[in-house]
């Protein structure tokens, strides 16, 4: 007999390229404007300030290929963002030892419903409406550091029905991947398992249903999403 009292969910896993695997998820950390371009087209300076985070759920993650326009909204943007996935956590990991928790490196979006996101902010409440709904972060398998290696630089892009719209290089994030994991660190218990996304090069803007995303990071491939 069980011990649960509702059927149990199901683990929510991203496919790792190259092999039948797959990589467990326990949360998606986020970081908020990371490119100074970006920074400047959201109406913010692009100093380096500290970071800050918000969440999307497990069950966000959606490698299918497909992406359900959503309910509530009629101004969809689309982020493209580089994953990084950790095989080890802890509390105040030094920044000279950061990467050594990182498993590898995947594509990923950070699909937001910027109307109700906009009207978020402006009352000071959560993003997690705007941000965190059903199939909002599309991804792509995940490479492993073993094959990859670390990537701090390589070019970003993001096609809609083949004409660019986003366009950078990871070399421009404000924070770096340690400085992420290291920052991070210090405020949750990070853990096998958990996932960071990013952030996003400037060029976000909306897209409508039969629109076709083409998302491609130096060193990582491409991957195609279609929005229905």
């Amino acid at each position: 007999m069980s011990q649960f009292v509702i059927e149990k969910p199901s683990v929510v896993a991203i496919p790792v390229a190259g092999s039948e695997a797959l990589f467990p998820v326990r949360r998606v950390y986020c970081i908020g404007r990371n490119y100074a371009a970006h920074a400047i087209e959201m109406g913010h300076d692009p100093d380096r300030e500290p970071p800050f985070f918000f969440q999307k759920n497990p069950d966000n993650l959606n490698p299918s290929g497909v992406f359900p326009y959503p309910a509530k909204t009629s101004d969809v943007h689309h982020e493209v963002e580089m994953a990084v996935a950790l095989k080890s956590g802890g509390r105040n990991i030094p920044l000279d030892d950061a990467l050594n928790h990182v498993f590898g490196y995947g594509l990923a979006l950070d699909m937001t419903r910027r109307d109700l996101q906009g009207e978020a902010k402006k009352l000071g409440r959560p993003w997690e409406i705007g941000k965190a709904f059903e199939k909002s972060a599309p991804v792509g398998p995940l490479h492993p550091v073993s094959e990859v290696g670390h990537l701090d630089s390589g070019r970003v892009e993001l096609k809609i029905n083949g004409q660019v719209r986003q366009e950078g290089d990871l070399n421009q994030m404000i924070w770096k991947v340690p400085e992420m994991i290291s920052f991070l660190s210090e405020y949750f218990e990070l853990a096998p398992g958990d996932i960071i996304l990013s952030g996003t090069p400037s060029g976000v803007g909306p897209v409508t249903k039969g629109d076709v995303m083409e998302v491609a990071i130096e060193g990582l491939g491409a991957m195609t999403v279609k929005v229905v």
